[in-house]
């Protein structure tokens, strides 16, 4: 697809900026996961010496931060519930007293309903942590041990009651279908079996195959893809009915009740990562650039680096292509798409960049144009990943296009 010139590039305005934190420690690698996580071979890790690591490493980032308030915190992992309440207090007082945070901040933490225990949930709450990502990814036993989970259908049910007895208001569960050997009536009954515990969030996604994970080297047998399309449309159906609105391709909230912090990657905002292996997006208008960071994904690594510039193993620039490129990935994702106003503060380019291209993707019955906002069909979030190939561009058609406006 032809890019347009565009003769400006300038970013003007800082977008929200959130925290991620990332514990990466857990009982079990599942076969599926490919996130930076790490078994516990012993059952233990180095709580405080990594608790000691993230707070070096917030210090270290703080002069990029430039005094910015962060408008929700993640705890992600592994499973960060595995960390004692103490350890969590130590490391949030320290992010309290360094960064300004409103007192109605969202503060996720992910929880596996293998490491629930109702005393430390409760002082989990003490702490500031309000909203709970519960990993159930099924209520029933055979997929739960297929997919290789240390929990049980009744753990997971015993989990959500502690939470909501803990004083979590917010409480998101994670389900996926399209397990080994599932059938259509098992995802709905996981639905179902959900619904009925009543949370304020659902992250409802398929299982998918990645590199360097157990399943890819041996996968095993999932269900036909019509069936994976029966459960995905009559899964989305019966989430409808029972109130929930479908404002992300794997994300349903009741009114009120989206993930903040979600929200904020998918509109581009923002981000800053600490923890081994964490990602992190800043923004400079002061040097009219978007940047990535990685940090080293060893724990033992990460833990001797924290508070130094080598603990970053990656830094990217985001060329003007990456940028369009990335904010689709993101903002298509949300069923309400986005603004034009917010592609140009976020990117720092005009809408003339991608007209054509989106004039295309409207024809093929992949976007909807509304006035200045852009968004996704049902048909578009279907097909996601070929509506996404319109804004893919390398550097050198990028390029191109600059020098074709010049002459």
């Amino acid at each position: 697809m032809r890019r347009e010139p565009d003769s400006v590039h300038r970013l003007v305005q800082l977008p929200p900026l959130t925290l991620y934190i990332h514990l990466p420690w857990c009982v079990k690698k599942c076969p599926y996961c490919d996130f930076n996580s790490h078994a516990t071979d012993s059952g233990s890790f180095p709580e405080q010496a990594y608790v000691d690591a993230l707070i070096r490493d917030l210090d270290y980032v703080l002069p990029e931060l430039q005094h910015r308030k962060i408008v929700s915190i993640f705890l992600g992992g592994g499973t960060p519930s595995l960390f004692s309440a103490q350890g969590m207090k130590t490391l949030l007082s320290a992010v309290y007293s360094r960064i300004d945070a409103g007192q109605a901040m969202e503060i996720t933490m992910e929880a596996n309903p293998g490491t629930v225990d109702s005393g430390r949930f409760a002082k989990f709450r003490e702490t500031g942590i309000n909203r709970l990502s519960i990993g159930i990814q099924s209520f029933n036993n055979t997929m739960l041990k297929a997919l290789g989970r240390i929990h049980d259908g009744e753990d997971a049910a015993n989990a959500i009651m502690i939470a909501k007895s803990a004083g979590f208001e917010e409480v998101n569960l994670d389900l996926m279908y399209g397990l080994p050997d599932q059938q259509p009536g098992q995802a709905l009954d996981d639905l179902r079996s959900a619904i009925a515990h009543g949370p304020e969030h659902l992250s409802w996604y398929q299982l998918t195959i990645e590199p360097n994970t157990v399943f890819y080297k041996h996968t095993p047998a999932l269900p036909p893809e019509d069936e994976i399309w029966a459960m995905q449309e009559q899964g989305r159906a019966l989430i409808a009915s029972a109130g929930f609105e479908h404002y992300e391709i794997s994300a349903y909230a009741r009114p009120g009740h989206e993930s903040k912090h979600n929200r904020n990657y998918w509109e581009f905002g923002d981000y800053i990562g600490i923890g081994a292996g964490a990602h992190s997006k800043l923004t400079d208008v002061t040097k009219n650039e978007i940047a990535r960071f990685v940090r080293h994904r060893l724990p033992e690594r990460y833990i001797a680096l924290a508070g130094d510039k080598m603990v970053i193993t990656e830094t990217k620039v985001l060329t003007e292509a990456d940028s369009i490129l990335e904010f689709m990935m993101n903002a298509l994702r949300l069923s309400d798409g986005f603004t034009a106003s917010l592609f140009e503060q976020r990117t720092g380019l005009s809408m003339t960049s991608i007209r054509e291209t989106i004039r295309y993707a409207e024809e093929k019955g992949w976007l909807e144009v509304n006035n200045t906002r852009v968004k996704p069909t049902v048909l578009g979030q279907n097909y996601l990943n070929d509506l996404l190939q319109c804004f893919m561009l390398d550097s050198e058609q990028v390029n191109k296009s600059k020098d074709s406006e010049i002459a």
